[in-house]
This record gives structure tokens, C-alpha cells and sequence, in this order.
């Protein structure tokens, strides 16, 4: 009965798929990780091995630097992206990575997965947001598949959303921190993604680390602050 089950199960999984592409409709991925055993690993692509069945993923270059040997235990997060010919799975090693791509696929016109992940393999997470935010579309440009109007695109369309966080995030990459203003730095962003504005935010953070003590970590400043601002 257990394989019947698994067949109707994978029937169903089928139909709701045609369905929901038929349809036009957005539908959430079915395979948000996949946590294995790494067979083999290339530039461009991972193969996994999860309870015996063999993935193959589409990476980009800053994931497979992140990866373990063959042979070894691995844990990709993953974008599935459905089309009428295939189902394709890609996956990222960090969260920043994926939100990275599904941000370029999912805003961004005329970007898709592969131009998303030339992007990923040709730039770091918070240069690009730097880029973003400064308008560095020269930098944008330089990027494998991506030509001056798409940089300018991705700038018009993304900026708002990257917003100054973005430019201080790539400032302090560029620059060493100590651990103390590393701290200020990390629990400024996070305020800022909540909605605060810059000089705020690292207001908030200063005055808060003033009563809390050096001591205090970045969750502790941003619950100080948020009760602060309540």
C-alpha cells in the first residue's frame, strides 16, 4: 500500500502543479531546503543525495566556494522554479544568498535564474547592495550577462528597496570594524529593516548601548531600541 500511496501522492503533486501553471498562478516552492550527503560538486552545479535519491541543483559560483568535499554532509537552501518542460531546483548556501536571487527574479524585469545567478557568481551580496545603493552601474555592468542597461535597470528597480542600508553595509565591509562598531553596525541595519531611518537608527543603537553596557549583544540593543521607540 506504501507505494501506492507515494504514486498518488507524487499524481497529485503533478496535477496541482499543471494546474497552478496553467492557471498563471504564483504558487510557494514545494522544496524550501535539502539537507544530504554531497556527490559531486561543479562551478555551476551540486549534485545531493537525500535519502538515497540524487538532486541536481543549479549553484552559483559564491555558493560553491562555501561547499564541503564530496562525501561530506551538506545543507543547501533552495528556490524551485517551475516550467512547462522542467522542474529546476536551485540552491544557495546562505540565506542572503537566496533572498539575493529571488529579489533579482522576482522584481527585477527581464532578469531571470540564469542571469540571477550570473549575477551571484560575479559579485558578493553586500557589494552588490552597495552597487545598488551608490548607482555603481560601471560595477553592475562588469558582470557576466549583464550590459549597461540591464545595471541601470537593476539600479532603478532595486534601489528603494536596497535603500541606505545598503551603501553602509558595503562601507563597513570595505573598512575593518572593531567588534564593538561591528555590533553598532549589524544592530543599525537590523533597526533600519524594520523601517527606521539611518541617523535613527544608529542614534537609538548608541543610546541604547549607553544604559545596556559594551557588554550587551545586537538582539539586546534592537529589543532596547524597539521598546524605546514603542
Amino acid at each position: 500500500m506504501e507505494p501506492m500511496r507515494a504514486n498518488l501522492c507524487r499524481i497529485c503533486i503533478a496535477i496541482f502543479w499543471a494546474d497552478a501553471v496553467s492557471r498563471g498562478r504564483r504558487v510557494k516552492p514545494l522544496i524550501t531546503f535539502l539537507n544530504g550527503k554531497l556527490i559531486e560538486a561543479l562551478p555551476t552545479l551540486a549534485i545531493i543525495e537525500v535519502n538515497g535519491v540524487g538532486y541536481e541543483v543549479l549553484i552559483p559560483l559564491s555558493s560553491f566556494d562555501k561547499l564541503p568535499l564530496p562525501g561530506q554532509p551538506v545543507r543547501l537552501l533552495t528556490h524551485l522554479v517551475v516550467r512547462e518542460d522542467a522542474h529546476v531546483l536551485y540552491g544557495f548556501v546562505t540565506v542572503a544568498e537566496r533572498e539575493m536571487f529571488r529579489l533579482l527574479v522576482n522584481t527585477v524585469s527581464g532578469i531571470g535564474p540564469k542571469i540571477a545567478l550570473n549575477i551571484l557568481s560575479g559579485i558578493n551580496v553586500t557589494a552588490f547592495r552597495g552597487a545598488v545603493a551608490s548607482g555603481d552601474v560601471k560595477m553592475l555592468s562588469q558582470i557576466s550577462g549583464v550590459g549597461k542597461k540591464t545595471a541601470e535597470r537593476i539600479v532603478i528597480e532595486l534601489k528603494d528597496k536596497v535603500g541606505r542600508g545598503g551603501a553602509l553595509e558595503a562601507s563597513s565591509a570595505q573598512r575593518a570594524l572593531s567588534a564593538d562598531e561591528q555590533k553598532i553596525n549589524d544592530a543599525t541595519l537590523a533597526l533600519m529593516a524594520l523601517g527606521y531611518k539611518l541617523a535613527e537608527a544608529h542614534e537609538s543603537i548608541r543610546a541604547a548601548q549607553a544604559v545596556l553596557g559594551p557588554a550587551a549583544g545586537i538582539e539586546e540593543l534592537v529589543r532596547a531600541s524597539l521598546k524605546k521607540g514603542a
